[in-house]
């Protein structure tokens, strides 16, 4: 399973969703998942943002070989599912490729939390704290992606 997180400079909310996203494969065993981050907007070779990497590596997380990269047809292509940070960007990701196969991240928070189904809070411009909220909701929404997966298996197994 091949996932692309999109946001726009490849800098804060992408970087973040893909290094959750590997931490929680690896926690779950899970070998055939890779994950990748691209910006709608980015500009290669950026470090991810440095209250981000703050946030994160206070959560355990290493962000120092990140290094942002332009949204393109062949990062578009390599991916089995695609985890927008905002709509907007999955219009983006769909103008490139119309058929791309792309959802919103929120949509696998739990339906109480007050961003299910909104954009992912941009934290750029922000102190500590907003990394750390956004941090949170990034990490909340890809634990429900990954329950996800483990209700189809289930209901797969269940003949369901």
């Amino acid at each position: 399973m091949n996932l692309l997180f999109v946001c726009t400079g490849n800098t804060c909310r992408s970087p973040l969703a893909e290094a959750i996203a590997r931490a929680e494969a690896a926690r779950r065993g899970l070998e055939h998942v890779d994950c990748r981050s691209a910006g709608t907007s980015a500009f290669p070779g950026h470090p991810a943002s440095s209250l981000g990497a703050v946030a994160a590596a206070e959560r355990g997380i290493d962000l120092s070989a990140h290094r942002s990269r332009p949204l393109d047809p062949e990062l578009v292509a390599w991916a089995d599912a695609i985890l927008v940070m905002a709509r907007w960007h999955g219009e983006a990701v769909r103008a490139e490729v119309p058929d791309a196969p792309v959802d919103l991240l929120t949509r696998y928070l739990p339906v109480d939390h007050d961003q299910h189904d909104r954009d992912v809070p941009d934290p750029i411009g922000g102190d500590l704290e907003t990394y750390a909220h956004t941090f949170d909701v990034l990490a909340a929404a890809i634990t429900g992606l990954f329950d996800s997966w483990d209700a189809s298996d289930d209901e797969g197994r269940s003949g369901a």
